[in-house]
């Protein structure tokens, strides 16, 4: 193993099974599955997925030296999830826990084509992940370590998140930069009912880089805002979930601020379809994140801008989220701009979607850079909100 990492990623991994569904047609499941209807299918696409794997393979796809932190069961699934990581480099298997009293993790994931996708979950070995099975003498060696789901992880939100807390404390004290990303509770789980509010409050003063979705963190600190757009998406003929064309620039810029008085210092919120929010703090803030902190914090401080997507033919939407979060880390590494790393993050998030897994449709960096600068077009993103811009040169719309 190499004496030092440019990433560690640790967090929620499991099995994905991906039935191709690419010849239905979104109406046979607008209305859900109901008992004894057989729905024809294509073959089923076996990958690893969660951010160990989605994150953590795509910065290593990027040229990112990466390290693993997960756990995994002594079963099939648990064996084939080792055999697929080892696939992209044999030491990448290496940080990974086996854990023979629980079973693997697995998804199944129903991405019909022209709606978002839906999972069946099993949390298996990521019940047991905890403060202690993170290496924190890697940490020391790496200059980001990135945590990811830890509403899918029982011990990440038990007792008010101490352990979550305990983790990004540690980690923070080694020097490392800290990146942490969530993922939607299920509202009938303890997840769901867990203080969400009260864990970020202790955890985000140990965290650098927060990139949830703009829906993860609305359901966890703005629960009845997150409804009335649900509700509202559901007037429009939309599904409940379908809140992203309800989300304005007010919205963004209110929400980003209370995660930077609450201790991040970079805010990105994944927008789907939308694109991608950044929100930056104060340089002081910036100069204190670590061995990854911006090569150019004066560029970074204070900044506010939106990404619109990349045109793509869409495949699948499986990791996308962790997809944009790789490419935007990647370019954080490289001491780009925030300009660039978020269009790296929506350019990775978009090359990610031209597969129906999380990892297939994914190129290096710099092919995936030179489709950028070959003028890749992006999708129209029309803000009429006070004090924003379009910038043509850099295709981002800009406030300030």
């Amino acid at each position: 193993m190499p004496d030092s990492y440019d990433a560690v990623v640790a967090g929620h991994i499991c099995i994905d099974m991906i039935p191709d569904l690419s010849g239905s047609a979104p109406d046979q499941f607008r209305a859900g599955f109901a008992p004894g209807r057989l729905l024809q299918v294509g073959p089923a696409t076996f990958s690893t997925g969660g951010p160990v794997s989605n994150t953590g393979l795509a910065l290593y796809r990027l040229g990112i030296a990466t390290r693993l932190m997960g756990k995994v069961g002594d079963d099939l699934f648990g064996h084939a999830a080792l055999q697929i990581i080892a696939g992209y480099g044999p030491e990448l298997a290496a940080g990974m826990i086996v854990d023979p009293t629980a079973p693997t993790s697995y998804s199944v994931v129903i991405s019909p084509p022209g709606l978002d996708r839906m999972f069946l979950h099993c949390t298996g070995a990521n019940d047991a992940f905890g403060e202690n099975d993170v290496d924190y003498s890697s940490l020391a060696r790496a200059r980001i370590f990135h945590f990811g789901y830890p509403p899918l992880m029982p011990r990440m939100y038990a007792h008010g998140g101490e352990e979550l807390t305990a983790i990004f404390r540690r980690a923070r004290a080694t020097g490392v930069t800290t990146s942490l990303d969530m993922a939607v509770p299920d509202p009938a789980s303890a997840a769901g009912r867990a203080d969400w509010d009260a864990i970020l409050r202790a955890t985000l003063p140990f965290v650098d880089v927060f990139l949830p979705s703009i829906e993860e963190i609305l359901y966890m600190l703005r629960r009845d805002t997150y409804e009335e757009l649900c509700a509202a998406a559901r007037r429009r003929g939309g599904s409940g979930s379908d809140v992203l064309a309800l989300i304005t620039p007010a919205m963004l810029y209110d929400v980003s601020g209370q995660l930077l008085d609450m201790g991040g210092k970079i805010v990105g919120l994944k927008l789907g379809d939308r694109g991608f929010y950044l929100r930056t703090g104060q340089r002081v803030a910036l100069e204190s994140m670590g061995r990854a902190s911006p090569a150019q914090p004066a560029v970074w401080a204070s900044r506010e801008l939106w990404s619109p997507c990349f045109r793509v033919d869409v495949a699948g939407t499986v990791g996308s989220g962790d997809a944009t979060i790789a490419g935007f880390l990647a370019a954080l590494l490289r001491g780009l701009s925030p300009d660039d790393a978020l269009t790296a993050g929506v350019a990775v998030g978009a090359c990610n979607v031209e597969a129906a897994d999380a990892l297939s449709g994914l190129r290096s960096w710099e092919e995936t850079m030179a489709r950028v600068a070959a003028g890749w077009p992006r999708h129209k993103l029309n803000l009429d909100a006070p004090g924003w811009h379009f910038d043509p040169p850099s295709g981002l719309w800009l406030r300030g």
